[in-house]
């Protein structure tokens, strides 16, 4: 009889891989997991978190500006970037604790080594030499920050590096129309960084619905973000303690700091997936069905590394539904329809559901709503913003397809709508909810004409 360490050993201790050892010990399995970095992964220590606090930090420029409508003084705030290094340190080495608690509670053991494969059932652990066989190995690594292969890339960080600059530059120019690229451009310009953003493409936010496109591409003209659409860098260099960005369109920019926010890959590499015959992807990712089943019977992977849908929450999902399958005889699926999600920009989006482009190609009909307006806060700060939302209404049936806004709040207001699209809601029960006053979600109550595009 093959004899096994551990029933379940896992490769990787972000947000997948922790719920996925979490939930399995709790279901009697003996697991472990290997992590040689900090644990939470990405989202804890190099995305979400961080960047939600950099966000909130950013957003206080405009607060202080919008107070004064309210009869507040203006007396010249200043922003210190290390007392907010300190406390974003702070916190996440807490939900880094919590973390570790966890896996305590739950009975899993934490390994603080690299783990590589050295056969299909055995985990080799680079510091210690140690080998280690499992039943089952579940592998959730996450991703790592792209950069294309120009001359000079190596002088260019990336948003990981961002978290920990020892100074905040006095300007610098993002490459990337993505939402890390946008995101992280509002950041710098609100902490008073002169920004630049390069996007290849004609519009920022590929895949997103394009009336979301075009307004946060104007707001952030309006902000004073300086866009630069069709354009790429052809070469990084370095002279005098300045950054050097040559362009395609023959010009070049000068800058404190360059940073690339061009997308993320897969982090598969060195891992010994091929030698165990792991089927891999064209970008890296690894090919899983649809219970998170490899190519190798008892191998699985869930998160950023299987390139689905790269957000914490879907990743949680995943490695729950593994360690419901594997071990709570609960063989189990995620849906992928109409998960919500955000663009942490300013001002900020919030989606769900179908694109307009995306109904129109998969309904006979749709009707669109949309309602565009100056939220009450900013006419008295005399803020010249405008809030958008969007309704797409299956033509037919009335059942809401997708919601997408842009404003304060969005991301709080789109995860209400989610679960009303996740119901199968339709407009008629929208119409039929009485509105909160005042507020901006009401908008989405009172919506009653349909838009058609002007003539």
């Amino acid at each position: 009889m093959t004899q096994f360490d551990y029933d379940l050993m896992i490769i990787g201790a972000g947000s997948g891989g922790v719920r996925a050892a979490r939930m399995a010990a709790s279901y009697g399995a003996k697991v472990a997991i290997a992590e040689d970095s900090d644990l939470g992964g990405t989202c804890v220590n190099l995305g979400c978190v961080p960047k939600k606090l950099f966000v909130y930090a950013s957003q206080f420029s405009d607060h202080f500006s919008d107070s004064q409508g309210f009869g507040w003084s203006k007396e010249n705030p200043t922003f210190d970037w290390h007392t907010l290094l300190k406390n974003k340190n702070r916190e996440i080495s807490r939900i880094s604790g919590a973390y570790q608690n966890i896996l305590n509670t739950a009975g899993a053991e934490l390994i603080r080594e690299r783990a590589v494969f050295e056969n299909p059932h055995t985990i080799k652990l680079l510091a210690s030499g140690k080998t280690l066989r499992a039943k089952h190995i579940l592998v959730a690594p996450g991703s790592k920050p792209f950069v294309p292969d120009i001359p000079g890339k190596e002088l260019a960080i990336t948003s990981n590096d961002a978290f920990h600059l020892d100074t905040l530059p006095a300007s610098i120019v993002i490459v990337g129309g993505g939402y890390i690229a946008v995101e992280f451009a509002c950041i710098f310009h609100g902490l008073g960084v002169e920004t630049t953003l390069l996007y290849r493409g004609e519009k920022i936010l590929r895949g997103f619905d394009e009336d979301m496109r075009d307004k946060l591409q104007e707001e952030m003209n309006n902000r004073g973000i300086s866009l630069h659409l069709n354009t790429n860098p052809t070469q990084l260099s370095q002279q005098d303690g300045k950054y050097h960005v040559a362009l395609n369109t023959g010009t070049t920019l000068t800058t404190d700091l360059v940073m690339y926010a061009t997308g993320r890959i897969p982090n598969t590499q060195n891992l010994g997936l091929e030698k165990v015959g792991v089927a891999l992807g064209r970008k890296g990712e690894i090919l899983v069905d649809d219970y998170y089943k490899t190519s190798v019977d008892h191998i699985y992977a869930v998160g950023d590394v299987i390139d689905r849908i790269a957000l914490t929450p879907v990743a949680l999902r995943e490695g729950a539904a593994v360690a419901e399958t594997l071990f709570n005889n609960t063989p189990t699926q995620l849906n992928y329809n109409s998960i919500p999600t955000a663009v942490f920009s300013q001002p900020e989006i919030g989606v769900v559901g179908l694109t307009e482009a995306q109904a129109r190609e998969k309904y006979k009909s749709i009707d669109i709503y949309k309602s565009d307006f100056r939220p009450l806060k900013y006419i008295i700060a005399d803020r010249n913003t405008k809030m958008l939302m969007k309704l797409i209404v299956d033509g037919e049936s009335k059942k809401i397809l997708g919601c997408h806004m842009i404003g304060d709040a969005a991301a709080e207001i789109v995860q209400i709508v989610a679960t009303v699209i996740r119901m199968g809601g339709t407009k008629t029960d929208l119409d039929e909810t009485v509105a909160l006053h005042p507020s901006s979600s009401e908008e989405l109550v009172t919506m009653k004409q349909k838009w058609s595009p002007a003539v």
